[in-house]
């Protein structure tokens, strides 16, 4: 297989990534030419591209803010790198190596931001463009960085080490200053031992030339930057964690890993003022408080009116087994303990001025949690927290699947948004959200676009994600209807799923009708209706299906019984287990066989229902003979028929949730009729192979789904008892049609993994039989094994008839085969363009309404993309049918196969879905080895095949889907949406989209010192640090500490940092670009020269420093 990065198909071209792509060729059955339709996509209609990240940055780690852009950086353990402004300003970076961001520092109002990372690199950031992109980074190669401190308007940044050492870096040029505070010089000389690492570094905010750094042994230093010698050394028995001044200079504060907080004064460094333990049990006697755990951050902010504000994380006493963490905020006498519901990454104090020498006037605190993001109001009473408008709770409850809608209704989302608009909670602060810098992109894409999350709790939330934001609209609970279980007894769910039983498995939307339906892990389907008004339902309207597999010993096999069908169950009662004399086959009831019962227990007392979405019916299936009922594994529902439809591995069943009634429930084999391509026999448990598609399994005694990569990937991968490597294995494609078994009629787990499991489901109007001379409403429904069944439907005339007449389903014994499991199936008129499902539109069911008729007869209206309607015999429709390994588009009513196209031979298809785009439509399909493709249709042309990401977990296969106008998604960590799209013309207005994140602000004016500190010399303190610094008087620091490198911040990013700080460098930078590279090869030319003398300047300069503060002797 050959290795590329991203390629695009030349039209008519077929050069492929395998053998799959030179095989392939659009296939045309002699002597049965269809007519030729024009396809106007072409392959430079399609480039494939990130474009924004939502959620919650995954597993952060470090916090930074920028007082007067009023912008919040996070930094998260894989090196990625979040920017936040107003809401709908956001920003996803990623630094290359992935390693962990440990500190961010905003060089404040100057659009850049500085990282300093777990490999010991800093990067400068440069944030005036709308992508930011890094303009410098340095190496440091025998030194690890542990703290770097970078003073407001200064343009050195202080870098604390491992060993003890500050280093300082000019941030204009990204080099090191030779000047260099060595812990051996900062500590007493009668000191025996290393202070340890540089845990903290800030300077005095009355005096620059002040340098207070504490290390983690417990001594604190302050270092005279002039005259380089230690001021005065301030030592304590516990290990530091952090430090912070007063705004005055004359004191301050250091948190200790034994739960106190020491204060010191500045000019008395013998013993602190006062040592406090928030947290510590005050003991009789005078003695020392009991130790705390450590104070892990402390924080210091002065008003001008009152106390100042102690503000400190961690500190707990050890006592408290079991409590939240929390965060304390002292005020005067008062302390508040704020419990929050995760672990405390880090958390920042917001104040009026960026200035360290001025009242600081605290008004909120951001509090960095390790899945959350809360802002406190310190202003206001009881201290409440501002409502976060992000959209950060993707994860409140694991996401377990995904739908993505673009171009729906325009009336759904204020639809949405009204119901959700109440769910909201109260008792947030009054004030606007403080973080509120950057400015919106022009968002030029105007089409609705909604985002549908399942998550593992049963709950399902509705996003509004127009122009590349996202927003919560509305929150459903599934898990409503059913009784909580309370006692262990009372779990007979246990043995489908150990956790999370309502996890939701496979979403069915129609955003016309604003039908919704769910399937859940539990073996059950709930259907849905959107009103806007309150009801009560008295009694929650349910069914229970017995779909069972028996397989008897005739070479025909029958599923279950045959169809006289299963009766509506009226009330919400389980039917009582009957006693059974031989032991259980399921692994929870010991007493006898569970039979005729459902996983879960629906509520059986009025249900009060909000308005939004509203329980129209619940389907469960029920334990037969003491096997569990297997998971579904695909769904469809259909609002102009009337009816839902869902299978698994055992078979199929359809119900018409107008008359609460199955309508059909079968076997898979059943389905076949007399046409089954495979003898089926009984299977014994020993299995040389397994049937095209069913992947390499892990034997494992769950209730597994082999070919659950259909219609959401999810399907069983949310039983905890499903083997991983099932999917992500490639297909063997083994060919084993036979399937001769011994004769046992033991059905095992190995036994359920190679049943053909029913993985798409697709509603339609079309000629169901070869002779057909018009279409008709039917289902067609595809396996795992690559087969493609046709049911039709016989449904009774509208209005009021729909309600007393049964609907009649029938196979129509019409049968296609693919290659792989069916993943996909869509429907195309003559024209080409594609043919939706019927709908019938939204209207209020909960009103009584007038000319009731009237509206009923608009039922059943196939809403065509074309003016098309099918009627006349001379007009035909196209089928496209995608599966795991190749997708056919086949002519109707003829059934002849027009195209062809074999998309993998050594992977499969993941997710593939029929989209539109630019006028036209195409099937896009994502694949287990990472690429993404999009074929033209009806022709299946190769438009796009690039190599995106290989799958390296289940939740990506679970959570991809395309969308049109070339959108997509999938969840890329357990808390964050990453959306791309395939569409050129989406890539190019991408920039003009994103908003920005520098705007030009006022930098507020700096404290008037007054005219009595001015008189007598008070006030703060400037340094000449260029004086200090520069390598006129400190000289250039040693080669071999660490290693420059440019960064690809490119043109643009040059061009927006030149002005500001690292102004000078850009412009030279500029200036160096226009001029050309020329320079390059002089530099080349002299590398040897330079080396050279590189190595005779180190060693004079470590000779320098070796007898620098030496004494004549002392030599």
């Amino acid at each position: 297989m050959r290795k590329f990065n991203i390629r695009k198909v030349l039209d008519g071209l077929t050069a492929g990534s395998s053998s799959a792509s030179q095989q392939q060729q659009q296939q045309h059955p002699p002597g049965n030419r269809e007519p030729e339709i024009q396809e106007t996509l072409q392959s430079e209609h399609f480039q494939l591209c990130k474009t924004v990240r939502h959620g919650f940055p995954y597993q952060p780690s470090a916090l930074a803010f920028d007082p007067v852009q009023k912008i919040l950086a996070v930094g998260t353990q894989t090196g990625a790198l979040r920017l936040f402004g107003r809401p709908g300003v956001e920003c996803y970076c990623q630094h290359d190596s992935g390693a962990a961001v440990i500190q961010l520092q905003f060089l404040i109002n100057e659009g850049a931001l500085v990282s300093a990372l777990a490999d010991d690199t800093l990067h400068l950031w440069n944030l005036r463009q709308k992508r930011p992109a890094i303009l410098h980074s340095l190496k440091f190669c025998r030194e690890r960085v542990t703290f770097c401190h970078l003073p407001f308007q200064s343009k050195w940044l202080y870098v604390g080490t491992e060993r003890g050492n500050i280093h300082i870096v000019n941030v204009e040029s990204f080099t090191l200053s030779g000047y260099v505070i060595m812990w051996n010089k900062a500590i007493e000389l009668s000191s025996k031992s290393h202070p340890g690492p540089v845990v903290h570094i800030s300077d005095n905010p009355m005096d620059e030339g002040k340098l207070l750094i504490g290390f983690e042994s417990g001594t604190v230093v302050l270092w005279d930057l002039k005259s380089k010698k230690a001021d005065y050394r301030y030592t304590y028995d516990e290990a530091i964690h952090s430090v912070a001044w007063h705004h005055e200079g004359k004191q301050f504060i250091c948190s200790h890993s034994d739960g106190t907080l020491t204060i010191w004064n500045v000019r008395s460094p013998a013993k602190p003022v006062q040592t406090i333990t928030p947290h510590g049990k005050q003991l009789k006697d005078g003695k020392k408080p009991e130790p705390c755990k450590p104070i892990l951050k402390v924080e210091f902010k002065t008003t001008r009116s009152g106390e100042p504000f102690i503000i400190l994380s961690g500190g707990l006493s050890y006592d408290t087994v079991g409590r939240r963490p929390c965060l304390t905020v002292m005020h005067g006498k008062s302390t508040a303990v704020l419990e929050m519901d995760y672990s405390i990454v880090d958390f920042l104090t917001l104040c009026e001025t960026p200035y360290p020498n001025d009242f600081q006037e605290p008004y909120a605190v951001v509090v960095l949690l390790e899945k959350d993001l809360v802002l406190i109001d310190l202003a206001q009473n009881g201290y409440p927290i501002f409502e976060n408008p992000y959209p950060l709770s993707i994860h409140e409850s694991p996401v377990t699947c995904c739908e993505y809608f673009a171009d729906c209704p325009v009336d759904l989302i204020p639809a949405l948004y009204s119901v959700g608009a109440r769910q909201k909670r109260q008792g947030y602060s009054k004030k606007e959200w403080p973080i509120n810098g950057g400015n919106w992109g022009l968002g030029a894409q105007s089409y609705p676009e909604i985002i549908i999350t399942g998550h593992a709790d049963g709950s399902v939330k509705f996003w509004d994600a127009s122009a590349i934001t996202l927003q919560v609209l509305y929150k459903l609970k599934t898990s409503k209807v059913f009784e909580k279980s309370r006692n262990k007894d009372d779990r007979p769910n246990t043995d489908i799923v150990d956790e999370d039983p309502y996890a939701i498995q496979i979403i069915s939307w129609c955003p016309e009708s604003r039908m919704l339906c769910i399937a859940g892990v539990s073996a059950h389907v709930i259907i849905y209706r959107f009103s806007k008004q309150e009801v009560i339902t008295e009694v929650i309207p349910m069914l229970e299906v017995r779909l069972l597999y028996e397989i008897n010993d005739v070479e025909t096999p029958e599923g279950e019984q045959p169809p006289p069908l299963p009766t509506p169950v009226g009330g919400s009662n389980p039917q009582p287990i009957p006693p059974q004399s031989h032991p259980s086959t399921s692994s929870s009831s010991s007493d006898g066989l569970r039979d005729n019962v459902p996983c879960l227990k629906v509520k059986n007392s009025p249900l009060k229902q909000s308005p939004g979405y509203q329980t129209e019916l619940v389907i469960q299936l029920v334990w037969v003979g003491g096997e569990p009922p297997q998971q579904i594994t695909s769904l469809a529902v259909n609002s102009s028929y009337g009816l839902v439809v869902f299978g698994n591995c055992n078979g199929i069943a359809m119900v018409d949730y107008l008359q609460k009634a199955v309508l059909l429930n079968l076997g898979t084999i059943e389905l076949y009729g007399s046409n089954d391509p495979y003898r089926r026999e009984p299977r014994s448990p020993r299995k040389s192979r397994q049937p095209s598609g069913a992947g390499l399994c892990d034997i494992s005694e769950g209730t597994v789904v082999p070919e659950d990569r259909c219609k959401s990937p999810t399907s069983a991968k949310m039983s905890r008892k499903l083997s991983l490597p099932t999917d992500l294995k490639p297909d063997l494609d083994v060919k084993d049609n036979s399937f001769s078994r011994s004769r046992s009629s033991s059905v095992t787990s190995i036994d359920k993994e190679s049943r053909e499991a029913i993985s798409a489901l697709h509603f339609c109007e079309t000629f169901t039989r070869k002779t057909d001379s018009s279409p008709s409403p039917c289902l067609w429904v595809g396996t795992t094994l690559g087969t493609v069944l046709v049911i039709a439907l016989n449904l009774p005339p509208g209005g009021e008839q729909r309600l007393l007449q049964p609907v009649i389903v029938s196979p129509s014994g019409t049968i296609l085969r693919l290659k792989g499991a069916i993943l996909r199936m869509a429907f195309l008129d003559t024209t080409g363009c594609l043919i939706p499902p019927a709908y019938e539109p939204w209207r209020e069911h909960n009103v009584p309404e007038e000319k009731d008729e009237k509206e009923k007869l608009k039922k059943r209206r196939p809403v065509s993309v074309s003016p098309s309607s099918s009627q006349e015999i001379s007009e035909n429709q196209y089928a496209v049918i995608c599966s795991e390994k190749q997708a056919k588009v086949i002519s109707l009513p003829t059934q002849n196969c027009a195209y062809k196209q074999n998309i993998t031979e050594t992977s499969f298809v993941l997710r593939g879905d029929i989209v539109a785009l630019s006028n036209s439509i195409c099937l896009a399909c994502f694949c287990a080895n990472g690429h993404i493709m999009t074929f033209s249709l009806p022709s299946l042309r190769p438009l796009l095949d690039v190599y995106y990401l290989p799958l390296t977990n289940m939740r990506i296969a679970r959570t991809f889907c395309f969308t049109n106008n070339g959108q997509a998604l999938y969840l890329v960590s357990p808390t964050e949406i990453q959306r791309l799209t395939y569409s050129q013309e989406t890539c190019e207005n991408l920039q003009e989209m994103l908003g920005e994140l520098f705007t030009p602000v006022e930098t507020p004016e700096a404290p008037n010192r007054g005219f009595f500190k001015g008189l007598f010399g008070g006030g703060a303190q400037s340094l000449d640090r260029e004086e200090l610094f520069g390598e006129s008087s400190s000289g250039k620091a040693s080669r071999s500490l660490a290693q420059h490198i440019p960064g690809p911040g490119g043109i643009e990013g040059v061009k927006g940092a030149a002005s500001g700080v690292v102004g000078e460098l850009a412009r030279a930078r500029l200036a160096l670009d226009e001029r050309g590279q020329k320079l390059g090869d002089l530099e080349e030319r002299t590398a040897a020269m330079l080396s050279s003398a590189e190595s005779f300047s180190k060693h004079a300069h470590e000779i320098m420093l070796k007898y620098k503060d030496k004494k004549w002797y002392q030599f």
